[in-house]
């Protein structure tokens, strides 16, 4: 099946912040002019109407971003990451999965030139030239780069077409859609011949419709039997139903009915779109025979079926015309009923200070970032960094926690003494 797609993105990692001094000639004391790393790049998802499967994808991939530079001398900002666009289906279904395994809901691309940024690229370092201080004009304090998001996806392709073709396996949904379009489907004399939908478009004069062979089901679809889900997850894209029934089945009437229970244990409201009967098979003498009867078994349930031969065409381009005003006067679906595109909100960092055995650790991203970039061999270094930390009333949260000089401080797996 290339209709479904396990995948990792993994988000650019910023680029780190840089500690550099003006050093020019006849000019003493330039100070810092360290520039910012570049922000990481974004994994982005775009829906193309080219693509049509996830063929072109192994299962379990891992797409990465690029990384942002890291800044330079004389205030120049890193490069910030290029972006890995992704291609995918009109009709892709995003979930995130969770490291419990749930599959959360993402977003719907259902149009051309939908996007979803679904992993987003780090922040860039600040160089050092953002902590200059009238008490400390030579900084030597930058960031590293911060990490970019690192997600896993399910992505679920739903077909998108105005008239799909339902009913059980070898009933003759693929050489109807060979009748009826420029399609070419894989057509053979055995169960599931069809594993994917298959497309093809319909012209009437100056109008068009999408017609899609939908993967047939057995009893049992809804419950996952055959490929039961995988055939219920494109009926749902559709706004009208050809359900095409083997004319020389037991009882084509039967047949239908059982189709439609599937249909409606799965979700109810596939069971209330509309649907036109077709009787295939016609060709066949003992299916001729048996008309009267198979369309007055029809006729007590209130249908009024089609009777076609998807072989020879005979009676393709009535079911076709009627196909076509059944979805003329259909409803499409209010926007109120699509599924929305889930933005997610900005991270907020929390800062906090909390005692851990000997260590007071201190919890909060942008020094984690600074510690992992500086020296914490140097003195100098250490000096200018609590500095900042008292300026940003870290010093405040840690004398509260009861901290004392000489107590050990540990922020982003790096510990030094206070």
């Amino acid at each position: 099946m290339f209709d479904v797609l396990s995948v990792r993105v993994i988000a650019g990692k910023g680029g780190d912040g840089a500690v550099s001094f003006r050093r020019e000639k006849f000019v003493p004391y330039g100070g810092p002019d360290g520039g910012d790393g570049g922000i990481g790049g974004d994994v982005v998802l775009i829906a193309d109407e080219t693509t049509t499967n996830f063929k072109t994808y192994p299962n379990h991939s891992v797409f990465r971003a690029k990384p942002g530079e890291n800044g330079h001398g004389k205030k120049m900002y890193g490069k910030n990451g290029e972006d890995y666009r992704l291609k995918v289906p009109l009709g892709t279904v995003v979930y995130e999965v969770t490291p419990s395994g749930e599959q959360k809901l993402l977003a719907d691309l259902e149009k051309p030139g939908d996007k979803l940024t679904v992993a987003t690229g780090g922040r860039g370092g600040w160089g050092n030239v953002h902590y200059a201080t009238p008490t400390n004009q030579a900084p030597r304090l930058a960031q590293k780069g911060e990490d970019g998001e690192e997600k896993k996806l399910y992505l679920e392709l739903r077909a998108i077409a105005d008239i799909g073709i339902i009913g059980y396996p070898n009933v003759g949904k693929s050489s109807l859609l060979a009748a009826a379009s420029a399609a070419k489907p894989k057509i053979a004399d055995y169960p599931f011949t069809t594993k994917e939908p298959e497309i093809g478009i319909v012209d009437f004069g100056s109008q068009t419709m999408a017609l899609a062979e939908i993967p047939g089901l057995i009893e049992g679809a809804s419950q996952g039997k055959g490929l039961g889900y995988d055939f219920l997850r494109h009926c749902t894209r559709t706004r009208v139903f050809i359900h095409l029934v083997d004319g020389s089945a037991a009882d084509p009437a039967e047949a239908m009915v059982k189709v439609n229970n599937e249909l409606a244990l799965y979700d109810t409201a596939l069971a209330k779109k509309p649907q036109i009967v077709a009787v295939n098979k016609i060709d066949k003498p003992e299916v001729k025979d048996r008309q009267p009867q198979i369309e007055a078994d029809f006729k007590a349930i209130g249908i009024s079926p089609v009777f076609i031969s998807a072989a020879t065409g005979a009676g393709v381009q009535e079911l076709l015309r009627a196909a076509y005003r059944v979805l003329r006067d259909s409803v499409p679906a209010t926007p109120a009923e699509t599924m929305k595109v889930f933005r997610p909100q900005p991270r907020r960092a929390e800062n906090t200070v909390t005692k851990e055995g000997n260590y007071y650790v201190i919890h909060h991203p942008d020094i984690e970032r600074i510690v992992r970039r500086i020296d914490m061999q140097d003195t100098a270094v250490v000096w200018q960094l609590r500095g900042w930390l008292e300026r940003k009333g870290i010093g405040k949260m840690l004398q509260k926690a009861g901290i004392q000089p000489g107590d050990k401080v540990r922020c982003g797996g790096i510990d030094w003494e206070w």
